[in-house]
C-alpha cells in the first residue's frame, strides 16, 4: 500500500503537463537528462525568435507571473454544507478563495470542460484592490489575508496611478489566472473579459499572448448606459468586452441572438396609413412600389384591394401563393423606409437590420407593413451592445434579491446575450471575479427561460465590504451597513434571493450551490524538527490535520483524483467501517481511525462486492488512514486482496 505524499497533496502540476505534451510531439529532443535545446531549434527551423528585440507586451515581473501559473497548490477546498442549497443534488459550485489558488485546484478535475467563462475583474483605478501574489507560497499569502493563519491579516493593498508600476501591478495578477483559465477551456470554449479604456489595450494583448491573437472573435462595445465621470473632460458611457475561442476553428458559429424579443415576435410595427408618422418626415407621403414576389400574406389571411384612403393601392392587389403577382403602389410616410427599399432591391431576399437579425417585411391585413424577424442564424453579431442596462439597472437587479452591491455590477442581460453565444445549454459557466454573483443569476435566469441546464462556477475573494482608503482609513458601504461583511456574502445571498424569486414563478431545475472554501491542505507536510527527530517521527504517525472531517478528507480526494467535485458520494457500512464510493466507484475511501487485524478480510470483501455491482468505467483507486493499521502486515493483506480483485490502486494517508 503506497503512501499518498505531499506531491500528491499539491494541485496538477501544470509543467509536467507541457512536458508531456511537447515530448509527444518532439521525442528525440529528449534526453535522459532532460531537454537538448539544440535538437529542439533544429526541428523548429526558422520558427526560432531570435536576438533581445521582440515584438510583444513586456513588463518588469512577466517571469514572475509565469512562475506564478506554473507553481501548483497545496491547498485544497473544504465543504461548507450549511452555507449551501440542495447539497445532494446541485450542480453549481461556489468557491470561497483566491481565484489564482482555486484555478490551480480545479485543473485536475475540469481541464478542458468549461464553455464559457466571463470575468469582471477589478478595472485598473489606481484604487482597486490588487492581490499581492507570492511566488513562494501565494496559499499563505491568502490565509494570512484572511487571517486564518498568524493574529495578523494582510491590509488590502492600492495601486495608485503615482506608482512607478501601475500597469505593471495589474498584468502581473492578470496573467498567470488567464494562463490557467484557458487550460480549463474546452477546445469550443469562449472566454469574455470585462475592461475599461484605461487597460483594453494591454489586456488584448495579454489575451493574443495567451489565446493566440488567431483565436480573438470580437471586441465588444458595452453601452453602459452613462454611467460616467461627470467631472472628467471626456464621458466615457461604455466599456469594453473582449472575446476569445480556445481554438477559433472549433468555435461554432453563434446561434441567433436576440436581445429585445423572443423568436418569431415582431421587431417593430409602423402602420403607413398617416401622411405624419411618429419621429418620421412631416412632408406629403411617397409612394413605394412593391415588386411581383412580395410576401403579402398574414395569420388571418390574405391582403386585398382597399376602399379607404390609406394606405392607398393604385392597383389591386392580386396575390399568389402568398406573394403578389402584380405590382403595387403603395403611399408611405414611413420613416425607414429604405430599410424596406434595401429588401425589395434584394429581391425580398432577407437582409439584416441594424440590429444584426435576419428580417423580411410583410404586408398585414391592417393595412401595415411589419418587419418580422426569420428563424435562422445571422452571418455576423453586433459588435455594439447596447440596451442592456448598466450598473444602475445591474444594482437594482442585486437589491430585488434581497443583498446590496456598492461596486458597479454587470447587468444579467448582458451576461445572458453572451451566454447565448454558445449553442451548449448544458455548458459549464465559470467566473472566478464573481463579484455580487451576477453570472450565476445569468445562469439560472437563462435555464428558466429555455429550459436549459447550465451549470456554472463561482469563485470569490472575500473581500471586506468595508473599504480602505490610501490614508488606510476604514469607509462603510451600503453593503457593510446593511450586514455583509464581505462581497462572497453579498453573491450567496443574492443567489439565494434569485433562486427564491425563480421558485415563485414556477420555475424548475437547478437553482443550488455546493458552497467550498479554500484552505491549506488536510494531509499534513512533514516538517521536521533537526533538533528532535525522534519526537518528530512520533508526532508524525497521524498524517491528518486535527479537526478536519472525512468530508473534508473525501473533497481532496477528489480534487487530486480528478474528479469533478459535484459526483455523488454514497456511503455503506462494513463491517463496522463507514466506507465511501465517490463517483459511482472512481474512488473508494475508509478513513476509520482502526481497523483491527481480523476486519480486513470482511471490509476487503464488501468494497470488492460494491465495486462489482458499481462496475466503474475508470480505474478505481481505494484510499485508507495509514494510522488505522495495526501494522504493516495488516496494510500489506489488504492491499493483496483488493488488487487481486482488480482495484490496482490502494493508497493510505
Amino acid at each position: 500500500m503506497e503512501k499518498l505524499t505531499e506531491q500528491d497533496g499539491m494541485s496538477l502540476e501544470v509543467v509536467d503537463e507541457n512536458l508531456q505534451a511537447l515530448k509527444g510531439i518532439f521525442p528525440e529532443a529528449f534526453t535522459e537528462d532532460g531537454i537538448d535545446f539544440e535538437v529542439l531549434k533544429q526541428l523548429l527551423g526558422d520558427q526560432l525568435a531570435e536576438g533581445e528585440e521582440k515584438y510583444g507586451l513586456n513588463w518588469f515581473g512577466k517571469k514572475k507571473a509565469r512562475q506564478i501559473a506554473l507553481s501548483p497548490s497545496t491547498g485544497t477546498l473544504r465543504p461548507y454544507l450549511e452555507g449551501s442549497v440542495d447539497w445532494d443534488t446541485t450542480q453549481n459550485l461556489f468557491i470561497e478563495g483566491d481565484n489564482l489558488e482555486v484555478l490551480k485546484l480545479l485543473q485536475r478535475c475540469y481541464s478542458g470542460k468549461v464553455k464559457f467563462i466571463y470575468i469582471d475583474p477589478p478595472y485598473n483605478t489606481g484604487k482597486d484592490f490588487i492581490y499581492p501574489d507570492n511566488y513562494q507560497d501565494n496559499l499563505d499569502t491568502y490565509l494570512r489575508y484572511t487571517k486564518q493563519k498568524d493574529e495578523e491579516g494582510l491590509s488590502v493593498s492600492s495601486n495608485p496611478e503615482s506608482s512607478g508600476r501601475y500597469h505593471t501591478k495589474w498584468l502581473s495578477m492578470m496573467y498567470p489566472r488567464l494562463k490557467l483559465a484557458r487550460a480549463l477551456l474546452a477546445n469550443d470554449g469562449v472566454i469574455f473579459v470585462s475592461i475599461n479604456h484605461k487597460e483594453v489595450t494591454n489586456l488584448r494583448y495579454l489575451m493574443d499572448e495567451v489565446f493566440g491573437e488567431g483565436n480573438m472573435l470580437c471586441m465588444f462595445s458595452w453601452r453602459s448606459d452613462g454611467n460616467f465621470d461627470n467631472q472628467a473632460k471626456f464621458k466615457y458611457c461604455h466599456e469594453y468586452i473582449l472575446a476569445y475561442a480556445k481554438n477559433e476553428e472549433d468555435f461554432p458559429h453563434p446561434p441567433t441572438v436576440d436581445i429585445n424579443t423572443p423568436a418569431d415576435s415582431k421587431i417593430f410595427k409602423v402602420n403607413i396609413r398617416n401622411t405624419v408618422v411618429k419621429n418620421g418626415p412631416k412632408n406629403p407621403p411617397s409612394s413605394i412600389r412593391l415588386p411581383v414576389g412580395f410576401p403579402a400574406t398574414f395569420s388571418d389571411g390574405e391582403i386585398q384591394e382597399r376602399e379607404s384612403s390609406w394606405p392607398h393601392y393604385k392597383e389591386k392587389a392580386d396575390i399568389v401563393n402568398g406573394k403578389l403577382s402584380n405590382e403595387v403602389e403603395i403611399y408611405s410616410g414611413w420613416s425607414s423606409k429604405d430599410l424596406l427599399l434595401e429588401f425589395i432591391r434584394n429581391g425580398c431576399e432577407p437582409i439584416y437590420d441594424a440590429k444584426g437579425q435576419e428580417t423580411t417585411f410583410e404586408i398585414i391585413k391592417s393595412g401595415a407593413i411589419e418587419a418580422v424577424k426569420v428563424r435562422g442564424e445571422p452571418s455576423h453579431v453586433l459588435s455594439t451592445l447596447t440596451g442592456l442596462g448598466g450598473p444602475q439597472k445591474a444594482s437594482t437587479e442585486v437589491e430585488q434579491t434581497g443583498a446590496i452591491f456598492d461596486d458597479y455590477p454587470k447587468p444579467t442581460a448582458l451576461i445572458k446575450y453572451l451566454l447565448s453565444m454558445v449553442s451548449d445549454s448544458s455548458c459549464i459557466a465559470l467566473d472566478f471575479f464573481a463579484g455580487s454573483g451576477s453570472t450565476a443569476h445569468a445562469v439560472m435566469d437563462l435555464n428558466a427561460e429555455d429550459g436549459g441546464n447550465r451549470k456554472y462556477i463561482m469563485v470569490q475573494l472575500p473581500e471586506p465590504t468595508e473599504k480602505v482608503d490610501e490614508k488606510g482609513k476604514t469607509k462603510t458601504t451600503q453593503a457593510s451597513k446593511s450586514g455583509f461583511k464581505t462581497i462572497s456574502d453579498v453573491a450567496q445571498s443574492r443567489i439565494k434571493g434569485a433562486r427564491a424569486t425563480l421558485l415563485k414563478k414556477g420555475a424548475h431545475g437547478d437553482l443550488g450551490f455546493k458552497f467550498f472554501k479554500l484552505d491549506s491542505s488536510n494531509i499534513l507536510a512533514w516538517s521536521p524538527d533537526r533538533a528532535d527527530l525522534e519526537q518528530t517521527l512520533i508526532g508524525h504517525t497521524e498524517h491528518l490535520v486535527p479537526g478536519r472531517s472525512e468530508q473534508d478528507v473525501l473533497y481532496e480526494l477528489l480534487l487530486k483524483r480528478g474528479v469533478e467535485l459535484t459526483v455523488p458520494i454514497e456511503e455503506k457500512k462494513v463491517s463496522e467501517k463507514t466506507v465511501y464510493s465517490i463517483g459511482y466507484g472512481a474512488l473508494f475511501a475508509c478513513l476509520d481511525k482502526k481497523v483491527q487485524r481480523d476486519q480486513i478480510e470482511e471490509l476487503a470483501q464488501g468494497i470488492i462486492d460494491w465495486h462489482k455491482e458499481l462496475d466503474p468505467v475508470s480505474e478505481t483507486q481505494a484510499v485508507f488512514r495509514d494510522s488505522a493499521f495495526e501494522n504493516d502486515i495488516a496494510k500489506t493483506n489488504l492491499t493483496a486482496i483488493l488488487q487481486q480483485s482488480g482495484i490496482k490502486h490502494v493508497r493510505s494517508l
